[in-house]
């Protein structure tokens, strides 16, 4: 773990608050002590939540981080801790509550210093502008995005995910190569975004089985680290889509982990979106090393076969029914996923609540 002692954003600041999940506490001992040595005053928060973080678990963490008045937040930990860390630096000592700021643009700016450390290669929240929290409420996930959220420093060391396991490894992995994929195919892509989504493409397809099957093979998480980075550089400029935007009701209604989700849907989203953008899915296909065939249509069927085996050989179930989700929930499902507008409005090919149900199902 690198010693933030010496950051220069820690050490212009008094009052040091830090966001961290569990398995990380004790990397974290040495910087704690080092810190404290220079007269900082520390805050230290453990995140022991499991799944995606509520707006009442927020207001909790909140209500901790009001009283201790931090000018420096740091978060270190999966795309929960660092979703709520990017929160609480915006919103502590604010007037502005949470739910008054889900949308786009809505936070009237941030006073703390905020640092992000990733220990999973996945949500590349490190690098975006985007926090997502789940209302109880509506069983809705709404995301908060707003240039205020993108951190002042943040540090990807691939060391970090070393101790992480199979399945959250191919999780967290298949949702990175979602980012780059929903951001290249994207309605609304651009030339220099889909360099950041090419070659993230490249380096998650070719690392994600070697780290799943060895977690200390160093070259391939390091691969996955940056892989997840490009990923979530596109989240800011450009964005996901229609997966994305499928899998908010399996998460929020069915507290199917984000990763999971967003793996089981992608290849049949991408089936679908495939007359849209035939040339494109081509161009995945041979960034993930799938070898050209007589035509483009069939070179980008043959990348949706190859995302639906590394995603099969990494241990993620390929169907609905496998993770508890039967027909009968498939409307409920897809009148959610009509809601997030803000997503399926970047898709592509435009989709109906019959096309999400005709999706949900055949993923059956």
């Amino acid at each position: 773990m690198r010693d933030l002692s010496g950051d220069a954003l820690i050490t212009a600041s008094e009052r040091v608050l830090f966001l961290a999940a569990s398995p990380v506490l004790n990397a974290l001992e040495e910087t704690f002590s080092s810190l404290k040595a220079m007269g900082k005053q520390l805050e230290v928060i453990e995140y022991t939540f499991p799944g995606e973080p509520s707006f009442g678990l927020f207001e909790k963490l909140l209500t901790q981080s009001s009283a201790f008045k931090p000018n420096c937040v740091v978060g270190v930990g999966g795309g929960s801790v660092l979703d709520c860390a990017k929160l609480l630096a915006a919103l502590t000592g604010s007037l502005q509550k949470a739910k008054e700021v889900a949308g786009i643009n809505m936070l009237k700016g941030r006073k703390a210093s905020l640092i992000c450390i990733p220990t999973t290669s996945g949500t590349g929240s490190e690098v975006s502008p985007n926090a997502i929290l789940l209302d109880e409420e509506t069983t809705e996930k709404k995301g908060i995005i707003s240039p205020d959220l993108m951190p002042d420093a943040c540090y990807i060391d691939p060391a970090l995910t070393v101790s992480l396991p199979r399945k959250f490894t191919a999780e967290t992995g298949m949702d990175a190569l979602c980012h780059c994929i929903e951001a290249y195919t994207n309605k609304f892509a651009h030339p220099a975004v889909d360099l950041y989504a090419l070659k993230g493409i490249e380096l998650i397809a070719a690392n994600l089985l070697k780290a799943c099957e060895n977690g200390e093979d160093m070259d391939a998480r390091s691969a996955l680290s940056l892989g997840s980075m490009y990923g979530g550089l596109c989240l800011g400029p450009v964005n996901t889509s229609a997966v994305h935007a499928l899998s908010y009701g399996l998460g929020g209604k069915f507290h199917v982990s984000h990763g999971l989700a967003n793996a089981i849907l992608l290849p049949e989203v991408m089936s679908f979106n495939l007359p849209s953008v035939c040339e494109k899915t081509a161009k995945i296909a041979l960034a993930m090393g799938v070898q050209p065939q007589a035509s483009d249509e069939e070179t980008a069927k043959a990348g949706i076969s190859a995302i639906r085996n590394l995603s099969a050989a990494c241990g993620i179930p390929q169907h609905l029914t496998e993770i508890g989700i039967a027909k009968e929930v498939l409307p409920e499902l897809a009148d959610i996923a009509m809601n997030v507008t803000r997503l399926l409005n970047n898709n592509p090919k435009v989709v109906t609540k019959a096309d999400a149900i005709e999706i949900y199902t055949k993923l059956l």
